[in-house]
């Protein structure tokens, strides 16, 4: 019996089809695949959108009630309204840290050093000078 090949003419032709329909079907897929994720991207991005969206309403109805509008105004801007007597109490320390923190000195800008040094070496009074009178 005479034997038989083993990739006959069929088969080649088969496994280039199959090629050719993977290969056609390889860049759609990896398409798909990128779109969905950039969609859960974009819907958590949406969620937390809408999240921040939510709390400034909130906030927004808060604001609409006058008894938080009035204690806000006394927290932060110390407000006093008629008939009140508002006391603010500042610690004897702070002042005195205040006034010990030491201001930086300011660094004159560069160009004016190097004109300081260029007017010191026209009179003669730079290091050089300053050395040869100490010797």
């Amino acid at each position: 019996m005479a034997k038989r090949p083993q990739l006959t003419g069929r088969a080649a032709i088969l496994a280039i089809v199959v090629c050719a329909i993977a290969m056609s079907l390889a860049y759609p897929v990896r398409e798909y695949i990128s779109l969905r994720r950039s969609i859960s991207e974009l819907q958590a991005e949406k969620a937390r959108v809408e999240a921040e969206r939510q709390a400034l309403l909130a906030r927004d109805r808060q604001s609409d009630d006058p008894n938080w509008i009035k204690r806000t105004a006394k927290e932060r801007l110390h407000f006093c309204g008629p008939g009140e007597k508002c006391y603010v109490v500042m610690e004897p320390e702070q002042g005195k840290e205040q006034a010990a923190v030491k201001q930086p000195v300011e660094v004159p800008p560069w160009y004016q050093t190097l004109w300081e040094s260029v007017e010191a070496a026209d009179k003669g009074t730079g290091r050089r000078a300053v050395e040869s009178s100490g010797k």
